[in-house]
């Protein structure tokens, strides 16, 4: 029976990006050849529609469009969890209940929130997870974002794992993520299948101290955090360190200051995708913080500067 000793899923999960147009439409073959390109990097699966996918600037329309577009593409190569984030219940249980019938491998989910002040409590926010897990039969990775506002203790997470069926895997991005995951283990045991890490590796060696068995990063360079994780799984130590104090330049440029638009600009600068700009109203990257991105990125040579050229 899977559990925290026996996951069904674990390792490096990046979210994609979602490529555009310089007029704002999606581009479905850069994002066939993204998603091309993240298997080819070695991930362990994928994420699409994240807020890392700029999900908060797509309609509905495209939504399953990217949906199916990706499910299809990826054609079981690789797991792919799909994001179904919404306030509304009854919307966001019927997102992933399309997403399982397509052939998502799970579903990724804040907590229902609304604006700066829209916030929920412990009872609302129970009932909110407890329908979209009666709708669906894969599992839920509830994520612990600060977008959300919404505080989620421990406690409370593990006892959702002991008692609502898909409610297994938890990404954490709060302050603090390595102490959360460690309480959450305690509290929840096996019935936390997937502690995870988040927020672009940037806590990534602390978070997998902590417990983490996978890691939900940016989508640019997998091929430089997946060592970290399986030395870490060796239990080499030394090997993880030194990995990950390699890579946390590029890690951190990413994480403080390209935010989503580093996997972008990245795959743009190695032929990957043919634009990499956000959509409006989302200001492009600083031509600085992308001339550094890029900088750091080639003292490494990562795949994705290589793979289209």
């Amino acid at each position: 029976m899977p559990g925290l000793s026996t996951p069904r899923y674990r390792g490096i999960f990046p979210v994609a990006p979602t490529p555009f147009h310089e007029d704002g439409t999606l581009d479905l073959a850069s994002q066939r050849r993204c998603l091309d390109f993240m298997i080819d990097s070695g991930v362990d699966g994928l994420c699409i529609l994240a807020n890392f996918s700029e999900q908060f600037l797509l309609s509905d329309d495209e939504r399953e469009v990217l949906t199916r577009t990706a499910l299809e593409h990826v054609a079981g190569r690789v797991p792919v969890i799909v994001t179904t984030t919404h306030t509304s219940t009854a919307v966001c249980a019927a997102r992933s209940r399309r997403a399982q019938d397509m052939g998502a491998a799970m579903v990724m989910v804040m907590p229902p929130y609304h604006g700066a002040t829209f916030r929920f409590g412990e009872a609302p926010v129970r009932a909110f997870y407890q329908g979209v897990s009666d709708a669906i039969g894969i599992p839920i990775m509830v994520q612990d974002a600060p977008a959300a506002g919404t505080p989620l203790s421990p406690a409370f997470l593990a006892d959702m794992a002991t008692t609502i069926e898909q409610v297994c895997y938890f990404k954490m991005e709060t302050a603090g993520a390595a102490t959360k995951l460690r309480e959450l283990i305690a509290l929840g045991g096996e019935a936390i299948e997937g502690p995870w890490d988040g927020e672009e590796a940037i806590t990534l060696l602390a978070d997998l101290e902590a417990g983490a068995t996978g890691a939900m990063t940016g989508a640019g360079f997998a091929d430089g955090i997946r060592p970290i994780l399986q030395a870490h799984r060796q239990g080499d130590a030394d090997a993880a360190f030194a990995h990950y104090q390699r890579w946390l330049p590029l890690i951190n440029h990413e994480n403080r200051q390209a935010g989503f638009l580093a996997a972008k600009a990245l795959m743009k600068e190695g032929g990957v995708i043919a634009c990499e700009a956000p959509r409006a109203p989302w200001p492009p990257m600083h031509p600085e913080v992308r001339r550094q991105l890029i900088g750091i990125a080639r003292r490494l040579d990562p795949l994705v500067l290589r793979w289209g050229r």
